[in-house]
């Protein structure tokens, strides 16, 4: 949606998404910070911004995948573990969503793709989607190589064969059968020295049938689909700048020094061209009109013993698998005994929390169209800038190749399945280095941090890392390697940046206000005409953060409400001190009646008048940041949330929240603030 030149569009109806984590392991920190804050800060904005009933935030445990397989599989081999899988998937669902409530995730759903209800359904959709494909002509049957461990007499899946990346220019040397651990996608018989971490032998090949999409028919859609994208502003380069990379011609890569033996059987190949290596590099390239042509090449080139490498392009995607733990493939053809890839489940598994949490609701199931395929609707999916293959190349492709059709329902729907907004962050980084909890530095999970930081000071840290931009280095003093650095007094802790603007300057701002009305307005807010210079200030804001937002720039929400706060409490000091310096002259002159008294008295309200409506407006502000601190100065205002939380004001006075009474009283009645009360807290442990 194009924004306006003089305010952002937004829909009527929206969901958020916010990926879905592996059910193998509790959430580390990078989950958190990357995703889950992010996009529980834009659906909490959301639903200030266009209703709380219209948006969903949606999200679960993935069930499925071989990383869960192989995480149970460990665990029972060495004893510590003795339920079934789904008692395993179970346990860290449980500790996933204890987490996810500790920071204060708003969550409309958060269950599980083999859970319950959500199970049920999600079971539905993948074989209502499946089928729908394969109507549609873009699901095909391969026979493709399959790792076989002949030690153990097994099939691997994918987690359980390790090696080196085998796509060009890809340093990963933490390569898993058909996907590496930076994202890239490759045929498993491509893999560079493959082993299997069951018996560490070295696997056979063998032939499994499964459906595959056929991806490389939706190379004309895609290329129109990234130059809209590239040309619209609000789109983060590195969407389509990824999504470009795959949208490359079928290319093989090989070695200068075996150009004598590729001459020797380039006439066996399928037809393709030749390109001489560019200067400074090791390979040279031969390109192929068809992803048919390139591997009949690479059978050809493997027979001869050349060592080559693929590039990036559009390949099949694998729909089924033969995993047992998995959602159940529909039987199509005769092929029987699939379970579904759990990377294209995953894909449609918001769809089907959509509809679970419709269905808590007591909604009609149809009732997720609304929110998936209408016009004034829109899809914003938090994800990973790891995860956009799937989600900016393979995603697309699927939802364009069931229209004009309904998932759900037979022949051409009047509304289809529309294409979602992708809201890419980079890697947050622990001290320098890519968190990853196999490494060799663990980083602290995402519990450990909240026995230093509170839920707040970490969202709003986290928050103005500015991910957005490129990979940032997260740096928690009491993580710190170096000793000589974490127990120095004098060396910062930077996660506490933004947590001081609340502790400090927010606390201080709300506090004032509060303490003066109870000081010298019968503990009421008085309510009147805000100075101009104030309702100026507050229109600028909400002007920048409206347009910021809908970019979803969350580090420069943070930046302009640092600025916003700073601005506001500086206004009530210095409005106050000319009050009290006013006062204290007045004071000494004795003369404390009259009408001098009188217009001190009347700068004074206009100076609570104009700081109230001001912190109202930081209240509005911060909400998504740190929820938990905004609704306590809301309940201490005594107003309700859903009033109060709204962008559907004029934003003139605070007169436009209160009673006709109130109004005409010129004062509201608000709760009594104990002394010495924190809206934002600092952690126990900060304190010395």
């Amino acid at each position: 949606m194009v924004p306006s030149p003089d305010k952002p569009s937004w829909p009527k109806r929206a969901v958020v998404t916010a990926g879905m984590p592996y059910g193998n392991k509790p959430l580390h920190f990078g989950h958190i910070a990357g995703v889950f804050v992010p996009a529980d800060c834009y659906a909490r904005f959301l639903r200030d911004r266009i209703g709380a009933e219209n948006v969903r935030f949606i999200s679960g445990t993935d069930c499925f995948g071989s990383p869960i397989n192989e995480g149970y599989r460990k665990l029972v081999e060495a004893g510590e573990f003795d339920g079934t899988i789904a008692q395993y998937v179970q346990g860290n669902h449980d500790a996933q969503k204890k987490t996810l409530d500790a920071y204060n995730i708003s969550l409309s759903i958060y269950e599980g793709s083999g859970m319950g209800h959500s199970g049920e359904v999600h079971q539905q959709i993948s074989e209502a989607f499946i089928e729908k494909l394969y109507e549609n002509g873009y699901l095909h049957k391969r026979a493709t190589l399959q790792f076989y461990d002949p030690e153990a007499e097994t099939f691997l899946n994918g987690r359980q064969v390790m090696g080196r990346c085998p796509v060009q220019g890809c340093k990963s040397e933490h390569a898993y059968a058909d996907e590496c651990d930076l994202g890239h996608q490759y045929a498993p018989e491509d893999l560079i020295a493959p082993k299997s971490s069951i018996t560490g032998v070295t696997p056979e090949m063998r032939p499994v049938e499964n459906w595959y999409f056929d991806l490389p028919a939706f190379a004309g859609f895609l290329r129109a689909r990234t130059a809209e994208l590239e040309a619209d502003p609000e789109v983060r380069p590195v969407v389509y700048n990824t999504v470009k990379e795959f949208l490359a011609p079928p290319v093989v890569y090989i070695k200068n020094e075996a150009y004598d033996e590729y001459l020797a059987i380039a006439d066996e190949l399928p037809v393709h061209s030749y390109r001489e290596a560019e200067k400074g590099k090791q390979s040279f390239e031969i390109e192929f009109a068809t992803i048919d042509d390139r591997d009949a090449a690479r059978e050809a080139l493997t027979r001869a013993g050349l060592r080559f490498r693929m590039g990036k392009t559009l390949t099949p995607f694998r729909i089924t698998g033969n995993i047992e733990w998995g959602v159940k493939a529909p039987v199509i053809d005769g092929l029987e005994g699939l379970t579904v890839w759990c990377w294209p489940e995953s894909l449609w598994a918001p769809m089907s929390f959509t509809m679970a949490a419709g269905d808590k609701m007591g909604m009609p199931r149809g009732s997720w169209r609304d929110f998936w395929c209408s016009e004034d609707a829109q899809v914003y999916q938090f994800i990973g800038q790891d995860n956009l293959y799937f989600y900016g190349v393979a995603q697309p492709a699927l939802f364009e190749a069931i229209r004009p059709g309904d998932i759900l329902k037979p022949g051409i729907a009047e509304h289809p399945l529309r294409q979602t907004q992708l809201i890419a962050n980079y890697h947050i980084l622990f001290g320098d280095k890519k968190a990853s909890s196999s490494g060799a530095v663990k980083p602290p999970t995402a519990d450990e941090l909240l026995d230093y930081y509170t839920p707040e000071q970490l969202r709003a840290h986290f928050l103005a890392l500015g991910l957005d931009q490129k990979s940032v280095g997260f740096k928690p003093k009491p993580f710190e390697q170096d000793e000589t650095k974490r127990d120095d007094p004098r060396a910062a802790d930077p996660v506490l940046k933004e947590g001081a603007l609340l502790t400090n300057v927010f606390n201080r701002l709300a506090r004032s206000c509060f303490y003066e009305a109870q000081k010298n307005f019968e503990g009421y807010m008085p309510i009147g005409a805000v100075s101009p210079e104030a309702v100026e200030k507050v229109h600028a804001t909400l002007s920048a953060y409206d347009f910021t937002m809908h970019k979803a720039e969350l580090h420069t929400i943070m930046s302009i409400m640092d600025e916003y706060i700073r601005w506001s409490n500086k206004y009530w000091t210095e409005r106050i001190r000319e009050v009290e310096n006013a006062a204290s002259a007045l004071e000494e002159n004795g003369d404390v009646r009259g009408a001098a008294a009188d217009e001190l008295f009347a700068k004074r309200r206009q100076v609570l008048v104009d700081c109230f409506f001001l912190l109202r407006i930081a209240t509005l502000l911060m909400h998504p940041v740190v929820p938990a601190g905004t609704e306590k100065i809301c309940d201490y205002l005594s107003f309700e949330f859903d009033e109060f939380f709204s962008w559907n004001y004029d934003f003139e006075d605070n007169a436009e929240l209160c009673g006709a009474g109130e109004i005409t009283e010129g004062r509201h009645r608000i709760r009594e603030l104990p002394p010495r009360t924190d809206f934002f807290e600092r952690h126990p442990s900060q304190f010395k």
